[in-house]
């Protein structure tokens, strides 16, 4: 489906996320910040990385930047993402597959995953999520950010958003759930991105509502075990 939308991807997602007053890079940022953050606290420091979903490959210098790793692998379904992503930030450090062009060899500090499940069909996720637990080492962490069903301002960026009209989301403790059953400890579940631009001077005090189901995304923070 997305390789219909590679070309035009940042444009859509930009209608979509106009009414927030902010930019995708924002968003792209505050995920990277946070779980940076939360790295920091679990004195775990990733050496290798995947991005599972990484379309075009938009947040890899956040990687190297705000995360510090030393390699990047970037995995999708599109070949015309990856075709993009490969053209424009792939380096010695940093590489792009298909999924089935990549086999998981449990080398990996940290997976990181962000709106890509609310695509993959319901039944066909325990094998996504099988495919990165196989990526991951022992006691590596998987970094699960996806769009909050029980917002209702998700939902209506959702609408304005050709290839999210059509998803299927999933609730946080329907996340934890599966993550569960694939084999991954739980560490933590984090609500961001509460307030748009226009309210911009409450931001602040967000660090301290996380725990609460408010924000625009979740990241469900996990370990293999």
């Amino acid at each position: 489906m997305f390789d219909q939308f590679a070309n035009e991807y940042d444009s859509a997602l930009a209608q979509g996320l106009s009414v927030s007053g902010e930019d995708k890079q924002y968003f792209a940022e505050g995920r990277i910040d946070w779980l940076a953050r939360a790295l920091k606290q679990l004195g775990h420091t990733p050496r290798k990385a995947m991005d599972f979903g990484c379309g075009t490959g938009s947040a890899t210098p956040l990687f190297f930047q705000t995360l510090g790793v030393s390699s990047l692998v970037g995995v999708d379904s599109s070949a015309k993402s990856i075709e993009i992503a490969s053209a424009t930030h792939s380096s010695d450090k940093a590489r792009f597959y298909r999924f089935s062009e990549y086999a998981p060899s449990g080398e990996v500090d940290l997976v990181f995953c962000n709106g890509v499940f609310h695509h993959i069909p319901p039944p066909d996720r325990p094998e996504a999520l099988d495919y990165i637990f196989r990526t991951l080492r022992s006691g590596a962490l998987f970094s699960f950010w996806e769009n909050n069903p029980w917002n209702p301002g998700t939902r209506y960026v959702m609408s304005r958003i050709p290839f999210d009209r059509d998803a299927v989301t999933l609730s946080a403790p329907e996340a934890r759930r599966l993550l569960q059953q694939a084999g991954f400890q739980i560490l933590q579940t984090d609500f961001l991105f509460i307030f748009p631009k226009m309210l911009k001077w409450f931001r602040p005090v967000e660090a301290k509502l996380v725990s609460l189901p408010f924000g625009a995304q979740y990241q469900v923070l996990c370990k293999k075990s």
